[in-house]
């Protein structure tokens, strides 16, 4: 097609997208606020690596990326659970080996992306171009070149936001009118630090687990690289509670927390000090709006639209989830952009709130719950209900993660389960106690009372 396409934001959704986009024709040319990261020494973005699973492979796929990917991404077969005591444990993922996640580093997932879109002709990068707005009638919009210190600006047929939780694009559309927008932050900060190889270039610690220190109101997680060390990430208050970061000034400090609360992990972080300094502070955001179109003129997609927690593993996927729907659209319409961004919405906003609210979730899980022995004896239930009844029980953990459910749908049944067998498993100490046609059956009764399907009915 002549259609000119344009994507604001090079980074892993507009990529992905674009390799989708060129190869329905389209002409498009993506315009990215930072430099070009296979040339420039620059971060790929708030988190060095992620976890990729299975919504997320299935987008890659379409584009004959998967392979490649996962050639260079690590397997975490579950949470390797750190106690306070020293003590480790397993919590498994999924209920085989064969249900894992996947650690990818977000830096070469995303030059992966960008060579494999300037394969097409039809496809061009700008770099160094921030965008300064967008006039919504005329779909013109406009950048500042940092570089050259000029302005820019380019009409397309239609525009697409993709530029994150701090997007330009959506900014315009808080202007328009008509536009419910909420983001909400978390009074949590993060830290990145590091785990690193060992002398002899080996793992310190289990190389294929999501190493997880639950401490309460304070969490470390540690994802594995590919050249052996680990990407750490200290989640803590920025000012309530017995200790926040906004007491960890000074080096005295930081010592004296890490040896109180993460002693086992010390020994094997070097770098402790030096990276809590060097690191700047995260903030953890989620960001909810609608409607994502403005007439057929733009669409916002990704994080633009929906930034969630990192607590599910769910950011990328899911919006590799958005550029695999939306590409569907653009098989079933065409050019026809006002009835794809219609349905588009209509097809991902429930969706995307629920894996936002799951995301948050899930974090009182991993901090609070998973060396709960209550939360553990669920765990093991969750597994011994999917091997007996398959029709009618998958975890939640599992729908999300493992599968293509609706996240919606993923949130309405694991809710229900997960409250069912917290309640049963507290009258028990072990999982031998457990009556499983008890609990499918009063689970199944759920169903019935929310009107929800007794059986689970799969699109992977």
């Amino acid at each position: 097609m002549s259609q000119k396409i344009i994507i604001v934001g090079a980074g892993l959704t507009g990529s992905l997208l674009s390799i989708f986009l060129a190869r329905r024709g389209f002409n498009v040319e993506i315009y990215e606020r930072r430099a070009d990261m296979r040339t420039a020494n620059i971060s790929a973005g708030k988190s060095i690596n992620l976890a990729l699973s299975v919504r997320g492979i299935h987008a890659l796929k379409q584009v004959g990326l998967d392979a490649a990917i996962l050639k260079h991404a690590i397997p975490m077969l579950g949470r390797m659970i750190h106690l306070e005591n020293g003590e480790t444990s397993l919590q498994p993922y999924g209920k085989n080996e064969n249900e894992y996640i996947n650690s990818v580093s977000r830096k070469d997932l995303n030059v992966v992306l960008m060579n494999e879109a300037e394969k097409f002709p039809n496809v061009t990068f700008h770099f160094n171009m921030r965008c300064t707005g967008m006039n919504l009638q005329t779909g013109e919009a406009t950048f500042f070149n940092e570089l050259t210190q000029t302005n820019h600006s380019v009409i397309g047929d239609t525009v697409i936001g993709s530029d994150g939780s701090a997007s330009a694009i959506r900014m315009e559309f808080l202007k328009s009118g008509f536009f419910n927008f909420s983001q909400q932050y978390e009074n949590y900060g993060y830290k990145e630090l590091t785990i690193p190889a060992s002398e002899n270039k080996g793992f310190r610690i289990e190389k294929n687990a999501l190493h997880i220190w639950p401490r309460g109101s304070y969490m470390m997680i540690a994802l594995p690289n590919e050249d052996g060390d680990f990407t750490c990430t200290l989640f803590m208050p920025f000012k309530d509670g017995n200790k926040n970061l906004a007491q960890l000034k000074t080096i005295g400090n930081v010592t004296e927390f890490f040896n109180e609360v993460f002693a086992d992990a010390v020994p094997n972080m070097p770098t402790l000090l030096d990276d809590f300094f060097a690191n700047p502070t995260g903030n953890l955001l989620t960001v909810k709006c609608f409607p994502w179109h403005i007439n057929d003129k733009a669409i916002l997609l990704g994080d633009a639209a929906h930034a969630v927690v990192p607590f599910f593993g769910q950011g990328m996927n899911c919006c590799f989830e958005d550029c695999y729907n939306f590409d569907l659209l653009v098989e079933k319409h065409g050019n026809n952009w006002l009835t794809i961004f219609e349905e588009f919405g209509k097809l991902r906003k429930e969706n995307t709130d629920a894996i936002a609210d799951l995301a948050v979730e899930n974090f009182v899980e991993m901090r609070d719950l998973v060396a709960n022995p209550t939360f553990m004896l669920k765990k093991k239930a969750d597994v011994l209900l999917e091997e007996k009844f398959p029709e009618y029980f998958i975890s939640k953990y599992a729908m999300v993660t493992f599968h293509r459910l609706p996240y919606a749908v993923a949130k309405q049944r694991g809710q229900i389960q997960d409250k069912i067998l917290m309640e049963l498993c507290s009258k028990i100490t072990t999982i031998e106690e457990l009556n499983l046609e008890n609990a499918i059956s009063k689970i199944k009764d759920e169903f019935r009372r929310n009107g929800i399907e007794e059986k689970i009915q799969l699109n992977d």
